[in-house]
């Protein structure tokens, strides 16, 4: 099992629309793009965060599965017009379980 762990530092001026529209777009990439086997985000309630104000966590069954969510189009779309407008800086972890 591989674990993709996303954090988000959102940009300070971002819409509080635009910001829910990530996480909706985050959350519709399952029905989209295959291999993925879990998925979850939200707002970080976490005084030890350092500035991340967000996290997403994707479950997929391989490395291989992890490199096509990577390449997959929808996933680029959503990186293009939902992340991109609004995130200052991300941090990005994966790893195998």
């Amino acid at each position: 099992m591989i674990e993709h762990l996303v954090c988000f530092k959102m940009k300070a001026d971002a819409p509080a629309e635009a910001i829910d529209g990530l996480l909706n777009a985050l959350r519709q990439l399952p029905s989209r793009v295959p291999g993925i086997r879990e998925l979850t985000c939200g707002a970080n309630f976490s005084a030890r965060g350092q500035g991340f104000t967000h996290g997403l966590l994707v479950r997929f069954g391989s490395r291989a599965d992890l490199e096509a969510y990577a390449r997959h189009p929808e996933h680029q779309r959503v990186v293009a017009e939902n992340v991109q407008p609004v995130v200052e800086t991300l941090l990005v972890v994966d790893f195998e379980v």
